[in-house]
């Protein structure tokens, strides 16, 4: 029997009491400084060395065990690359993912914490990475409950979203349908996975990609912001110390190792409490963990480039302590290798029978805008649902938007109100539409799981907002249901949807001289005339004769003489061609 970790000489119990008392000694004790030398400790320590002499487009990389006497040990010899640990919760066992041979898929394995018997657990035909030990988990239909384990996974050429199975492989679920790509998965002492999501809202003007912080409950459900709009746009690998604060790497670009400096907010304010914990010239952090008492395990290199080192790090000080540095490797993603408090487990709504959810609004005019007055009760009509439909390679780089088609759409309650019946598993828009036809706001990708019933309070509302207590229009009646078939949904392209209108009704002697102008022929040059919305199209203010945009909205193009298309005596436009050249390009002028 292992016994409980120590620094100092002082033991940490498993209790949240014996934790408290321990960092109240942490803190009477000399503040960290950073210092050159390897600190001593009580406990070893399992993490990734990746060779910075290897192959650059697949290196090698192994578990090394740190004991406490300063020895290393590699765990991994059996495989071509082993990275990715996780530590079970007594302690034992080290799950992690691993190639058996150069140029295969990534796949999940447990080992015992000394590296003998491993044991293959996934046997996915794509790579699983990032593995992750999950609480218990409950269902209705058993009396007993369950551990399984999360994964990330990257399942033909798609981004990558987190998945989970049972320890023995079986059962294998999606959780996430992001367009963009999801990563970084860690359980949360409320049992909920805490993971970083990309996020990139192309149809709306001013929207940067970014990497935000999600959480989601171990079936999938309940995908919420836990910590975006603050700070740097890229937030990675976050960790939650003892003490309750989701400590995690951000920053203002997207690097390939995610690397970057240290931020926290606190459990009980995530979304309001935002504060930096180091500064880039101390160095790029990477892949935080957390430690007895408040204090996290980290990755640090120079930022001018070198070597990842192990770290210990003091959230309230901001001293770092060096633990372990091979000079010829990255030695990242340490954890503990000790007894840790399981967290809470958690119950399920999800259904596999049911192929649908619910999807609601209490009022869509509860917005963010600072401004209250830009979008007033009455000024939407009509709620578009967008199904988007990822491409292979859309998850990295700088990437195109996902296809997009329509489930449906419908009249909006005078009251703000909604509730629709949607598809399951499957990324969706919303996009609320004035009375012309054109889309007002456009959320960020949402999904509902299998039978579940999900809901917000308004548009891009601020997420600590209590609703009102009242019963609003839409919750009386029964949900309206937008589940066509997949072959059904409609599709709005330029090729298809748009140029026929083009050569019917401006190829003509009173508009284009009986022929289509060469630049609005392409699809690609007829974007330009569409900017990110109709509402701030050039193409869209010549059809209705006016600017178009909203208070909220930067104007694209100055400067441009309204003058209504069609012009005086050629033949007009009719509603439908109207409406499908705005769609077209609210979908994204694809």
């Amino acid at each position: 029997m292992r016994r409980r970790p120590t620094i100092a000489g002082f033991e940490y119990p498993a209790s949240s009491a014996g934790f408290l008392l321990s960092f109240l000694i942490l803190l009477a004790s000399p503040i960290l400084s950073f210092q050159a030398e390897p600190a001593a400790i009580d406990y070893p320590i399992v993490f990734t060395q990746v060779e910075l002499a290897g192959d650059d487009a697949e290196p090698r990389s192994h578990l090394a065990l740190r004991n406490p006497d300063g020895t290393v040990e590699t765990l991994t010899t059996d495989f071509y690359a082993a990275r990715d640990p996780d530590v079970s919760f007594d302690g034992e066992r080290i799950l992690f993912s691993a190639k058996a041979e150069r140029g295969g898929h990534w796949q999940v394995y447990e080992m015992n914490a000394d590296g003998s018997e491993a044991r293959r657990i996934t046997r996915e035909s794509f790579d699983c990475r990032q593995p992750l030990y999950q609480s218990y988990f409950y269902v209705i239909t058993s009396d007993d409950p369950w551990h399984q384990i999360s994964f990330i996974g990257s399942a033909g050429g798609l981004p990558s979203n987190l998945y989970s199975t049972r320890l023995d492989g079986s059962e294998p679920r999606r959780l996430t349908f992001n367009p963009y790509g999801d990563t970084d998965p860690f359980l949360m002492p409320d049992g909920r996975i805490l993971l970083s999501s990309r996020q990139s809202n192309r149809l709306e003007p001013g929207e940067a990609d970014r990497q935000a912080l999600f959480g989601v409950n171990l079936d999938g459900a309940d995908y919420a912001v836990f910590s975006a709009d603050e700070g740097a746009r890229w937030k990675r690998m976050p960790a939650v110390t003892t003490d309750g604060l989701a400590v995690f790497v951000e920053n203002d670009e997207r690097q390939p190792d995610g690397s970057g400096w240290l931020a926290a907010v606190t459990l009980r304010r995530n979304l309001h409490s935002h504060r930096r914990l180091s500064e880039r010239a101390e160095g790029l952090y990477h892949s935080p963990s957390p430690l007895p008492g408040g204090e996290i395990l980290v990755s640090r290199r120079p930022a001018g480039g070198g070597s990842h080192g192990l770290y210990r790090f003091s959230p309230g000080t901001g001293g770092a302590v060096l633990i372990h540095d091979d000079p010829g490797y990255h030695d990242i993603q340490g954890r503990m290798l000790a007894p840790r408090p399981e967290p809470d487990g958690r119950s399920s709504v999800v259904s596999d029978e049911d192929p649908t959810g619910i999807l609601y609004c209490l009022n869509a005019y509860q917005s963010d805008f600072p401004n209250r007055n830009w979008m007033p009760p009455g000024s939407a009509s009509r709620l578009r649902v967008v199904e988007g439909l990822p491409r292979p390679g859309q998850g990295e780089g700088p990437d195109p938007a996902p296809a997009r088609r329509v489930v449906g759409e419908i009249a909006i309650e005078r009251d703000g109100s909604f509730n629709i019946r949607v598809p399951a598993n499957i990324p969706l828009q919303l996009q609320l539409l004035d009375e012309n036809g054109l889309a007002l706001r456009t959320c960020s990708w949402i999904w509902v799981k299998n039978g579940e019933p999900r809901g917000c309070i308004g548009c891009h509302e601020d997420n600590e907002l209590t609703p009102e207590n009242r019963m609003v229009d839409a919750m009386r009646k029964a949900s309206i249901s937008l589940t066509l078939p997949p072959e059904r949904r409609r599709r709005v392209t330029y090729e298809e949807s748009v140029l026929p209108i083009v050569e019917r009704k401006c190829a003509n002697g009173a508009c284009h001289g009986g022929t289509v102008p060469p630049r609005l022929r392409e699809a690609s040059d007829a974007r330009v005339h569409a900017a990110k919305t109709a509402r701030t199209s050039p193409l869209a203010w010549r059809l209705f004769g006016r600017n178009m945009s909203r208070p909220w909205d930067e104007t694209v193009v100055t400067g441009l003489t309204m003058e209504a298309m069609p012009p005086e005596g050629a033949e007009p436009l009719t509603e439908d061609e109207r409406r499908t050249i705005l769609e077209w390009i609210d979908l994204g002028a694809e």
